[in-house]
């Protein structure tokens, strides 16, 4: 059974899944992009992010240590970060349109987080989507059509229908799994329910 990944490129923790997703899970997944911002307003929550700036640097710390761990290049930070990732994030549900969800997730995520550009700069978005194999200009006119805008905030929506909080979160068939560190355990067959 295939799995999907559940990202937004504004997320270092969805940097760190997509990173090694295949890898880990045997096979490449489906990815499927959401914003991680309306996830947290329909779970009325907020990203640890803003606000408590000791709990934003624990966090990048934490994110610095997982990459460092998974043999992953050292992390570089956009500046600032975080930041408006709406446009970028429209691009990636229209480059899924295109057969090229995966290649942006890649080169958008590799922008922010290891060359720490910041993706809420137009000129970024369209360069990760030359990346992907796109053209970049049609990714920033792609992202100002209501039908892409519809189309992220329907599959923002419908993820968190199926039980998605937050990014990333890995689905093997009914099962969800949040967070980077919860791929090994995606990876695993479903064990029996144990009988009384």
């Amino acid at each position: 059974m295939g799995a999907e990944i559940y990202f937004d490129v504004g997320s270092p923790y969805s940097f760190l899944a997509v990173e090694r997703a295949e890898r880990v899970l045997g096979e490449a997944p489906v990815f499927r992009p959401v914003l991680v911002g309306g996830l947290f307003k329909l779970a009325g929550r907020a990203s640890w992010g803003v606000g408590d700036p000791a709990l934003r640097e624990a966090g990048m710390l934490e994110v610095e240590s997982r990459a460092m761990a998974y043999d992953l290049p050292a992390i570089r930070w956009p500046k600032p970060w975080p930041g408006d990732y709406l446009t970028a994030m429209r691009v990636a549900v229209w480059a899924d349109a295109q057969g090229a969800c995966a290649a942006y997730a890649f080169a958008a995520g590799r922008r922010a987080f290891l060359c720490g550009c910041d993706l809420s700069l137009d000129s970024e978005v369209a360069a990760a989507a030359q990346e992907a194999g796109l053209d970049g200009a049609e990714a920033l006119a792609a992202a100002r059509d209501p039908a892409v805008k519809r189309a992220l905030r329907e599959a923002t929506e419908a993820a968190f229908a199926r039980g998605v909080l937050g990014v990333p979160t890995v689905a093997v068939g009914d099962r969800l799994f949040w967070g980077d560190d919860r791929l090994e355990e995606a990876a695993r067959p479903p064990q029996p329910a144990a009988t009384a």
